[in-house]
């Protein structure tokens, strides 16, 4: 039996992590990212731009049987979002198309940022999607072009990632960082190599022939007040006193559920923001 081939479309932090996990699987990965120099080993560079109607050149020709498409924003504004999340899924649909290929499943990437709820409330992937703000309205038109694909997709809406090289909290922690402490404002997070992981758990669980849902969210066990964390990493790291400047944080927030991957068996490596800063902090991830 062949091994299964994957093309991760925007094969930056995430993707690459992902990647690693695959190729250690036995997968054939394609990276389709700008500079390909900077894939991991073993997977096969393709170098394009998802911005671009243009085929890139080294296109795999053979079968895809799996896509995934986690595409980062260059430009943090309307434009930039719609380039990146809905017309840069167009244009990959659009290659496929080109060369007579039609994965298993595709997997998007999406955002937990669909969710506009500021109350604390519970989310699920049940829950009513009332985003407000851009990103959030240009995740859920992207979404719609993956379900109508015509490609079996799932929906994976990623809660905040943090991890090695993308340390802002931990940054303003040591800044003297303020949060208010009433009403709660929950924070949603998952570490990067979680991220990756429930990726790849849910194209191995397809690979077995596992039947998947539309839609879920990557979140760790444990959604918590940003002020028990900001405490938290304030006594992990030292830090006795308030800068001046200090920031305060004073948005609505709400609770997202990890129930549906879970209910499906993958379990986070880093079940809270505990476990994922302190492996950050020590060098082990």
């Amino acid at each position: 039996m062949s091994a299964p081939s994957v093309l991760i479309a925007g094969c930056g932090d995430v993707g690459s992590r992902l990647a690693k996990q695959l190729v250690a699987g036995g997968w054939e990965v394609h990276g389709l990212r700008r500079d390909v120099s900077r894939l991991p080993e073993g997977v096969i560079g393709v170098a394009g731009d998802l911005f671009k109607e243009d085929c890139p050149e080294t296109w795999p020709v053979g079968a895809v049987d799996y896509l995934v498409y986690c595409a980062a924003a260059t430009d943090h504004d309307e434009a930039g979002y719609r380039a990146a999340y809905v017309q840069g899924l167009q244009n990959v649909l659009s290659w496929l198309d080109d060369y007579g290929q039609t994965p298993d499943r595709l997997i998007f990437v999406s955002s937990s940022s669909v969710y506009g709820q500021q109350e604390g409330e519970w989310v699920d992937e049940n829950s009513e999607t009332v985003a407000s703000g851009y990103s959030g309205r240009l995740m859920l038109e992207a979404e719609q072009v993956a379900l109508k694909s015509g490609i079996p997709a799932s929906i994976l809406r990623l809660t905040g990632i943090y991890g090695p090289g993308r340390e802002w909290l931990l940054t303003q922690v040591r800044r003297g960082y303020r949060v208010a402490v009433e009403p709660p404002l929950y924070g949603n997070r998952i570490h990067a190599d979680d991220a990756a992981g429930l990726m790849a758990f849910l194209l191995e669980a397809d690979r077995r022939g596992e039947p998947l849902q539309d839609i879920y969210i990557g979140v760790d066990d444990a959604p918590a007040p940003l002020a028990e964390v900001v405490a938290w990493l304030r006594d992990y790291l030292g830090v006795t006193e308030w800068a001046d400047d200090a920031s305060v944080r004073r948005t609505g927030s709400k609770r997202c559920s990890n129930a549906r991957a879970k209910a499906l068996g993958w379990t986070p490596t880093y079940p809270s923001y505990r476990e994922g800063y302190a492996a950050i902090l020590e060098g082990k991830c």
